[in-house]
């Protein structure tokens, strides 16, 4: 039976409501989402990307003072999706951003489970624990059309709020696998290994292979000595100025463009 639409809509006014700490704990525990495998998604423009992949909503909230054009249509064509207008300033507690537009989704995390190692580029995350920059990686790979993204333990939530604002929920549409041993991985490659490094041969001076593995390492403390001795070669950036070295985002969006730009940019769908 369809469910008509004052069962749907919801108001809470209390952050004793069971409903409200629900929401609560799957905004700021990490052990919590993972427990129930949902995340949630802050503002028009991440939920809409998660619904143009055509994934699932388990709930939208709403600002009850806000209202926008953008949020209306998101509502109209998801009827069925039960809505929680928040009172009392309850909202903002729920977002990190000083402004989200007046909507949040809980949704449930995406699963990906054939982890094998794909054709073209492959990105081997380890341990950055940097959300932001494991965001922008994601969206920049996800730009670049990034066959798959392959995450160690010690590396950043996937699906954590920070990780989505940076990423702007790029990671809706790459293969994605987080807390791999990525030095067992390594064993059932048949394709190179490349690590980023300071000290590698120029990316620029070096004929890159279609399909390849990339590591990028963590913000300190680089890659993983294992890892390293996995690789098939060490590749650098070459820089002028005085810096001591790029940001890893930075120097991963370098190479990917680069790997794009040989073996993607004239090439017809």
């Amino acid at each position: 039976m369809k469910k008509n639409k004052l069962m749907l809509n919801k108001i809470i006014d209390s952050k004793h409501n069971a409903s409200y700490k629900y929401f609560k704990k799957i905004a700021t525990k990490k052990n919590f989402r993972k427990e129930k495998n949902k995340t949630i998604l802050i503002g028009p423009h991440i939920i809409k990307t998660f619904l143009d992949a055509k994934k699932d909503i388990h709930c939208f909230i709403r600002d009850e003072s806000k209202n926008s054009l953008e949020i209306e249509e998101i509502i109209k064509l998801h009827p069925d999706v039960v809505i929680y207008y928040l009172k009392n300033g309850l909202f903002c507690e729920l977002s990190d951003l000083k402004s989200s537009n007046g909507l949040i989704a809980i949704v449930n995390v995406p699963i990906e489970t054939d982890s094998a190692i794909k054709k073209g580029l492959n990105l081997f995350i380890d341990g950055i624990q940097d959300p932001g920059n494991l965001g922008s990686i994601l969206r920049t790979a996800e730009a670049a059309g990034i066959n798959a993204v392959y995450l160690s333990k010690k590396s950043a939530e996937l699906w954590s709020p920070k990780t989505l604002r940076g990423s702007q929920g790029a990671q809706v549409n790459l293969k994605c696998y987080e807390g791999q041993d990525l030095v067992a991985l390594c064993d059932q490659v048949s394709i190179p290994i490349y690590s980023l490094s300071i000290c590698g041969e120029s990316i620029y001076d070096d004929d890159l292979p279609r399909n390849l593995v990339l590591i990028l390492g963590s913000e300190g403390g680089g890659i993983n000595a294992d890892l390293i001795s996995k690789s098939t070669k060490s590749i650098s950036i070459p820089m002028k100025g005085f810096v001591e070295s790029l940001n890893v985002g930075a120097a991963a969006g370098i190479f990917i463009y680069e790997h794009f730009r040989k073996f993607q940019l004239n090439v017809k769908p």
